[in-house]
C-alpha cells in the first residue's frame, strides 16, 4: 500500500469515527494494520494508526455497553459488574474483563453519556 493510500484511510476512518461507526472504522483499521505490518511507514503513521484502533474500540465497547445498560435501567435500579459482563457476552458477544468494563463505564460516565455512578461492584441508575 502507498503512503498516500495508507493516509486517505486513516482519514476516512476518523470521518467514521466522527459518525460513530465505529464497527466499520476498526475493519478498515484491521486493514491498515496488516499493511502497516508488510510496509515501512513513517513512525507519526504508525502511530496515528494504533492510536485510531485503541480509540476506535474503546468507543466500540463503550457504545455496545452503554445499548446494554439502557435497556437494563428501564427495568432495575443496578446491576453487578459481573452480571453486566455475562450480558454483554450473551447479546453483544463481546468479552471484557471486569477492570476494562469498568473503565469504560467511568469514561461512560464521565462523558456524560450515562447518568448513574459506580459504587463497589454495582453500577448504579
Amino acid at each position: 500500500m502507498e503512503t498516500n493510500d495508507f493516509v486517505k484511510s486513516l482519514n476516512e476512518v476518523q470521518d467514521l469515527m466522527r459518525e460513530e461507526k465505529y464497527k466499520d472504522a476498526l475493519i478498515i483499521l484491521d486493514k491498515l494494520k496488516e499493511a502497516d505490518k508488510a510496509g515501512n511507514f513513517d513512525y507519526n503513521l504508525t502511530h496515528k494508526l494504533y492510536q485510531l484502533i485503541s480509540n476506535s474500540q474503546s468507543l466500540y465497547n463503550q457504545q455496545r455497553v452503554l445499548s446494554i445498560i439502557k435497556q437494563i435501567s428501564k427495568k432495575q435500579k443496578s446491576i453487578s459488574m459481573l452480571e453486566l459482563m455475562r450480558i454483554l457476552i450473551d447479546q453483544e458477544n463481546i468479552e471484557l474483563d471486569e477492570q476494562l468494563l469498568r473503565r469504560e463505564v467511568e469514561i461512560l460516565i464521565l462523558r456524560s453519556l450515562l447518568n448513574g455512578r459506580i459504587e463497589g461492584d454495582k453500577i448504579i441508575f
